[in-house]
């Protein structure tokens, strides 16, 4: 009997692609994925601390293990995993904890896959996480995240990444041609690119800070590769997105109109207590640039709020910032305090009902800024990807330019490209549109 193993990924778009890399190497060991919710004979868990909310998530997640297969051998691996392991290795039911080096080896730590008395624990000193492991996800049929980075050497005061994935490093450029057409193959439309801080790209090539190639280098060469139909750059500080990135995704092949750029605030006294690389003078001229050459283009912002020391008059110094930019959304995070970190011990802790409320009131303008943003898009012809998933009997899509579509669910859109026209936005804020042709496009 086939063993069988599953999954579950807490956080961002880099550990889904880590973890489908993790699964293969599962595959190729012998073993049958199946979904979370099945009875697994092992279940693995990639966990996430960027957020106080991932840290709790994770208990639950083994109660919901355990509840499948009370026998099942349980493993932990990512960030939290290397931050706190022995802390993971404590909760009842975990067997197994590996930390930023031995993840992608986990399955050399599995043996007989009888539970252990106590959890298990093989975590590195994070200095000797410098080498990488180039990985991509494939779940959903229509889209792929393809890794092409690792770690960061900012020293963001309120940020535990540096500590759980070490220095930044990157793939060669050969192997993320060679990965991307590998997706291509397996006619998946659209590859996002994931990493910690991805504009870093080149850094660590070698396994040292010498620089052979830069992140145009790297875009510049995955426009060439055949049969992708989309590349779009999941999240990039805007020190490290350049003039010529942005007029070459202007006018590329496959790279689409859509930039998530992180702030986290919109006050330069709260940018320096962060120890972030720019001023808000800069990130105005980023977005203006982008609207200069691509009107159409989609703004995603990250902020931060109820950070140390932000007083309420930061705080409306940060809505007015971005209610006046030319943004399209927001990622609002609540800042919660992260151990070994600077911000942790500084002063003008922010009560957590402030907190709450500066977050709720970005979420709302969040809201305002993306159904603005659709407006403007209305009348508009563009190209959309169908996703696979039947959504209260709606098939949904995304344009290139990141606008959420629908129409009445048809299994045979799925994972195909189609121009259409923007009509009106439905009472779920979602788009409704016509085709201009029933042609498929790709």
């Amino acid at each position: 009997m086939r063993k069988k193993v599953a999954f579950y990924t807490l956080g961002c778009k880099l550990n889904f692609s880590e973890t489908s890399t993790i699964a293969r190497n599962f595959t190729d060991e012998g073993f049958d994925r199946v979904d979370f919710s099945d009875n697994a004979d092992i279940y693995v868990i990639n966990t996430c601390s960027v957020t106080e909310n991932a840290d709790k998530r994770f208990k639950t997640i083994v109660k919901q293990a355990q509840k499948s297969n009370p026998d099942a051998f349980v493993a932990a691996v990512g960030c939290y995993a290397q931050l706190k392991p022995e802390e993971l290795a404590a909760v009842d039911g975990v067997d197994l904890v590996l930390g930023a080096t031995e993840k992608f080896k986990i399955t050399d730590y599995i043996n007989d896959l009888s539970k252990n008395e106590f959890g298990e624990v093989h975590s590195c000193e994070i200095e000797e996480a410098d080498f990488y492991v180039g990985s991509y996800s494939i779940g959903d049929r229509t889209r792929a995240f393809l890794k092409v980075q690792d770690g960061c050497d900012y020293k963001c005061t309120y940020c535990t990444i540096p500590l759980a994935r070490g220095i930044s490093r990157s793939d060669t450029l050969e192997n993320v041609l060679k990965n991307a057409k590998e997706i291509s193959e397996k006619g998946i439309k659209e590859i996002v690119l994931t990493g910690v801080n991805i504009g870093d790209y080149g850094k660590g090539e070698f396994g040292n800070k010498k620089h052979e190639h830069t992140f145009y280098e790297l875009v510049e060469a995955l426009d060439t590769v055949d049969d992708i139909e989309r590349l779009r750059i999941s999240s990039i500080e805007p020190n490290l997105l350049k003039n010529k990135t942005i007029d070459f995704v202007a006018n590329s092949r496959t790279f689409v109109p859509h930039f998530h750029i992180p702030l986290q605030s919109g006050n330069d006294e709260i940018l320096k207590l962060m120890r972030r690389r720019y001023l808000s003078d800069l990130y105005v001229d980023r977005v203006q640039k982008i609207k200069e050459v691509m009107p159409h283009a989609c703004i995603g912002v990250d902020v931060i709020v109820g950070f140390p020391g932000e007083t309420e008059d930061h705080f409306l110094d940060t809505y007015k910032f971005l209610s006046d930019l030319d943004i399209s959304y927001l990622h609002v995070f609540t800042y919660s305090e992260r151990d070994n970190t600077v911000a942790a011990n500084l002063n003008g802790v922010v009560p957590m009902n402030v907190r709450k409320k500066r977050s709720k009131m970005l979420r709302g303008l969040s809201a305002k800024k993306r159904r603005a943003f659709y407006e403007s898009q209305l009348g508009s012809t563009r190209t959309v990807l169908f996703e696979s998933e039947n959504k209260e009997g709606y098939i949904h899509g995304f344009t290139e330019n990141y606008v959420k579509v629908k129409m009445p669910w048809n299994p045979e859109y799925i994972n195909t490209v189609h121009q259409i026209k923007l009509k009106d936005i439905d009472e779920d804020g979602i788009v409704r549109f016509d085709f201009t042709s029933k042609e498929i496009i790709a």
